[in-house]
């Protein structure tokens, strides 16, 4: 959902609505919607949920779209991400025992 379409939901004006979260969070609404996708994304790809459903769920227009904004912020693409947690979390445990 855009800013217009949370507005709406919310019964409140756009302007407002922005100043709301930025005053709140710190970042524009823009930025704190794609962080709330990204928390929501880690969560149900580590469900084992497809990046196709994903993208379809978290209203991108294509899955190369959520691919794309993943890998910016991230810096890795969505089943390169859990690969290097894995990794990292042998790792780590193996090195504490």
């Amino acid at each position: 959902m855009v800013l217009q379409q949370w507005a709406a939901r919310l019964a409140t004006i756009e302007r407002s609505l922005g100043r709301v979260v930025q005053s709140a969070t710190g970042m524009s609404f823009g930025r704190w919607r794609q962080q709330l996708h990204l928390m929501i994304a880690l969560n149900y790809l580590a469900e084992g949920k497809s990046v196709q459903n994903l993208a379809g769920t978290l209203g991108y227009d294509s899955v190369s779209a959520f691919i794309t904004m993943f890998g910016k912020v991230l810096g890795k693409l969505p089943t390169q991400y859990f690969v290097w947690s894995v990794i990292l979390a042998l790792t780590i445990t193996y090195y504490s025992v």
